[in-house]
């Protein structure tokens, strides 16, 4: 005797709902509304986001980038008895423009105990016009060695203007060495927040100048109504 077979109830219908939008469709549908948001927005959008993102990236660089320190010495051109006192400030021109070649770092390397690589990157030299003087500067992330490159760039400096003292006549002292600074000489973190958002500003300040006006007329405005030029006949008729 076979047994009978069962069945299991079938389940009650409900209704069908539809499927959720694609992932793509609902970007499509993103993209195509972008331009309507975007003319919402107030006119002063491109000038707040400006200076957001400008202070945001200025802030991110002063926290990222490493602090530098910079240490300047300072030699002076003296001419010698019988040469003329106008001759040292030429000299000092081009001393300044000789400190930074190969043949002073070369020697100077030995004292700053850095590379002539180094010294190339990180030390420039400056002259005045009314004094017979040269700066060099020095800069590094360690304080220290920004003070021994300075000193140990002038020092060479003032040992080739020795050796060629007798036919130049002209001789470079050291009139200030260069001291270990205390405190950097790049921006910190605040300043660059401040410089970044006033570029940012600037920017959508720009940006705002050159963003189309609004020619849409704003709804539930009627337009002004202007009158139509008179004909002759009705002007006739007045008079």
């Amino acid at each position: 005797m076979t047994e009978p077979l069962t069945q299991s109830p079938a389940a009650p219908a409900t209704d069908d709902e539809p499927p959720p939008p694609a992932r793509r469709d609902r970007v499509r549908a993103a993209v195509r509304h972008l331009p309507r948001r975007l003319r919402a927005l107030p006119p002063w959008s491109p000038l707040a986001a400006g200076v957001l993102a400008g202070g945001l990236l200025g802030a991110g660089y002063g926290l990222v980038a490493t602090p530098q320190y910079t240490a300047t010495s300072y030699v002076v051109a003296v001419p010698a008895d019988a040469s003329d006192p106008a001759a040292a400030l030429g000299f000092a021109q081009a001393y300044g423009r000789v400190a930074t070649q190969l043949a002073v770092l070369g020697d100077a390397q030995m004292w700053a105990h850095v590379p002539v690589a180094t010294l190339e990157r990180s030390v420039r030299t400056a002259t005045s016009p009314d004094a017979p003087m040269v700066s060099v500067t020095a800069t590094s992330a360690d304080p220290e060695e920004a003070a021994d490159m300075a000193n140990a760039v002038a020092r060479a400096l003032t040992r080739h203007a020795a050796a060629a003292a007798d036919d130049t006549h002209v001789e470079l002292r050291q009139f200030a060495r260069a001291t270990e600074p205390n405190e950097a000489s790049s921006a910190s973190a605040p300043v660059a927040a401040l410089v970044g958002a006033s570029a940012g500003g600037l920017l959508g300040g720009l940006a705002l100048l050159v963003r189309p006006r609004r020619t849409a007329r704003e709804p539930g405005r009627a337009a002004a109504a202007v009158p139509g030029p008179a004909s002759a006949a009705d002007v006739r008729g007045q008079l």
